[in-house]
């Protein structure tokens, strides 16, 4: 995570450290010269090191970014990142965070906080505005860094996750390879391999303090004449900053390098502490998968036994929606208790620490989840992953559709498109958990991810979003957060589905979903929801009935709650922000209106915003964690009264497999963005690789 204050140091007393170079002429540079400084190179081409992490706010460029993400622009915009490298024939290598080592737990709690002050004056914007914020409140999507490694893997790039601090991985791999160089906006990699110390300074105390200790770091390649602990010395330190330099210094050294040793300061349990739980086979898969970016939430659950998700745009004023953590929160358990129930054991499985944002937490310490077995037991996980034949792709698709409450869509298992079958499931499950949800939210999930795939990129730029809402904002990012929970639950149960199925960029654009968010709550007719499109109305129509037939077997009733009208409707505007006329459904204040109306059903009753009940919620035993935390309260509007206990809503498992408001825009669309027939059949995905590998 840096050193603070060494960056502004470089620039006031080294700026000549600092330098503008063209990478083309440094990669013909560094070819020229290769034999001889890069004998372990294991590529002709010159290679940049990428730390991804500090790149993703230069790949996000898209002007819209607070509607949950434009995928498809940001898929482009990467793409033709990378190809302007590869033209100039440079090798990429990335490296992403894997994990938050124990050790700097602390820090990132401390900017997950700043970030949620961040994003309260978002939403206070939003609500008072009506539009989107300037770029000095930007926000990256949410799972951009998950999602981004999957998207550059299917570039054909190498891409890493890390299993310690990223900074040290990706400076490892450039001084074992003979990289080119790091592209990365990080101090960390000034320490790094800092070979040749500056010329000597006879400025400020300061400035000679770090000198000496570049001068130290020099040494311990045993390329300078004078002994670290000479040089040690002759600084005048006091023992106990001796010994804390010394551990410092440790820190940054590199595997090969000379001197003292860097000292392992993870905190992290030995993957041993698991085996009891997953066979040795698993743990390698999982490790594998984990550092190629192949894998999602398996290596943290069972190598680690703790996960974390960072900030997510949620207003912390709005009661009426949960947090993403809380909807999502039986969907891990059952994940959880897949990866490791023990059948037939005494002994229950560990729980697991959960470091996830969300409005309420605090985040003094880390949630205690507990796994939950599938309904219909846990099926080998060896099986699952490594197991071959006709019965075990129907039990892979059965556990993964189990874990969403929607194992009935296994019918539909090769009839649509992957990617449509993993929307449907994600909608269906969000339906299920929370009762505040309507049948508008419905209609604008379904029609955006039906009408996405027949929208060029080019379409979707030219929509216009009249206003914006807060709550379709959340309704966007809740969306994107479930795709993440998609893929774990997808890894965890042996990759039934491609995981190129689960990607945003093939069933959420932000904008869109905004579009039909508006005006599926306007009273908009089917047919213009749909884009007057025949094929897509049958479809999402299709789909809908799906969705309803599983809820009403779990008696969830959806009930249609308009939150505003179209121009010249039934419902008169008043007067909004700068004069705009703003229908008089619409919250406004920080939703206020709707909030009045009564809270969600299974909320609690008394007042208070999502801290002070999240700090009563972790004051629940053990048993209660089991329980939904939602599971609690009143109705309204004729929804049913209380709710089920998770599990119970499984019947017996079965082992069988498989614009504008008013009107809209002309459309101009390819051949390649048509779907043919009634149906769009069959993945048009490859079959995945075989689980393990």
């Amino acid at each position: 995570m840096g050193v603070k204050g060494l960056q502004y140091f470089m620039d006031c007393c080294c700026p000549e450290v600092c330098v503008t170079v063209n990478l083309r002429d440094m990669a013909e540079q560094h070819v020229a010269r290769s034999p001889d400084t890069a004998p372990c190179s294991d590529s002709t081409d010159p290679t940049l090191v990428v730390d991804g992490m500090a790149c993703l706010r230069h790949w996000y460029s898209c002007k819209n970014w607070v509607c949950g993400g434009q995928w498809r622009e940001y898929m482009d915009v990467l793409q033709s990142w990378v190809e302007a490298f590869n033209s100039a024939g440079i090798r990429l290598v990335f490296f992403f965070d894997g994990v938050v080592e124990e050790q700097k737990r602390k820090e990132w709690v401390k900017r997950r906080r700043r970030v949620n002050g961040e994003i309260s004056k978002i939403f206070r914007y939003i609500k008072a505005h009506e539009e989107q914020p300037g770029r000095e409140l930007f926000c990256l999507p949410s799972g951009l860094a998950t999602f981004t490694c999957f998207a550059l893997r299917s570039f054909g790039q190498e891409v890493f996750c890390s299993v310690q601090e990223a900074d040290y991985e990706v400076a490892s791999y450039a001084r074992q390879h003979g990289s080119m160089g790091i592209l990365g906006q990080d101090s960390d990699f000034i320490i790094y391999d800092r070979k040749k110390s500056p010329v000597p300074h006879h400025g400020a105390p300061q400035g000679q303090m770090v000198l000496a200790v570049s001068q130290f770091v020099s040494s311990l390649w045993g390329r300078e004449e004078e002994e670290p602990g000479h040089i040690l010395q002759s600084m005048t330190l006091s023992a106990f900053h001796q010994e804390l330099l010394e551990r410092g210094i440790c820190a940054y050294l590199l595997p090969g390098q000379e001197g003292l040793h860097r000292n392992e300061v993870s905190a992290r349990p030995p993957a041993s502490a698991f085996e009891k739980y997953v066979s040795p086979e698993i743990l390698k898969a999982c490790r594998e998968k984990h550092v190629a970016a192949e894998g999602f939430m398996v290596y943290g659950v069972v190598c680690e036994g703790v996960i974390e998700c960072s900030n997510t745009l949620e207003d912390e004023e709005d009661t009426e929606l949960l947090p993403q953590a809380l909807v999502y929160k039986p969907c891990r358990q059952h994940i959880y208790g897949l990866l490791l129930g023990h059948d037939g054991s005494a002994v229950d499985p560990p729980a697991i620490r959960e470091w996830f944002v969300y409005p309420g937490n605090p985040l003094k310490e880390p949630d205690v989840v507990h796994p939950v077995s599938l309904p219909c037991g846990r099926p080998s996980l060896d099986s699952l992953w490594f197991g071959t034949g006709s019965n075990v792709s129907a039990l892979r698709l059965t556990s993964f559709l189990t874990i969403f409450d929607c194992q009935e869509f296994s019918e539909l298992y090769g009839t649509v498109d992957a990617s449509l079958l993993a929307a449907l499931c994600l909608v269906t499950y969000i339906v299920l958990q929370v009762q505040t949800v309507s049948q508008e939210d419905v209609d604008a999930y379904l029609s955006q991810v039906v009408c996405l795939s027949v929208k060029s990129p080019q379409d979707i730029r030219q929509i216009k979003l009249p206003f914006l809402s807060s709550r379709a904002v959340q309704l966007g990012s809740l969306y994107v957060r479930g795709l993440s929970h998609l893929l774990g639950a997808n890894c965890a149960s042996g990759c039934p589905l491609p995981n190129a199925a689960l990607m945003p960029w093939h069933s959420f654009d932000g904008v869109l979903f905004h579009s039909k968010y508006l005006l599926a709550h306007s009273g908009t007719d089917k047919t213009v929801l749909l884009d007057s499109d025949s094929s897509c109305l049958s479809l999402f129509l299709h789909l809908r009935e799906k969705l309803l037939e599983t809820c009403r077997k779990r008696g969830r009733v959806l009930q249609s709650r308009p939150r505003h009208s179209a121009t010249g409707q039934s419902h008169k505007t008043t007067t909004g922000p700068r004069g705009r006329e703003r229908p008089t459904g619409w919250p406004s204040g920080g939703g206020e209106r709707w909030k009045s109306r009564g809270e969600m059903t299974g909320a609690p009753r008394h007042g208070g915003g999502w801290r002070e009940r999240a700090e009563e919620s972790r004051e629940q035993s053990d048993h209660d964690n089991r329980e939904r935390l939602w599971e609690r309260g009143g109705h309204r509007g004729g929804e049913m009264r209380g709710s089920q206990h998770f599990h119970h809503f499984y019947p017996e498992c079965h082992g069988e497999g498989p614009q504008s408001t008013s009107h809209r825009p002309k459309q101009s669309r390819g051949r390649s963005y048509r779907s043919r027939g009634r149906y769009r059949l069959a993945p048009r995905w490859s079959e995945p690789p075989a689980p393990g590998t």
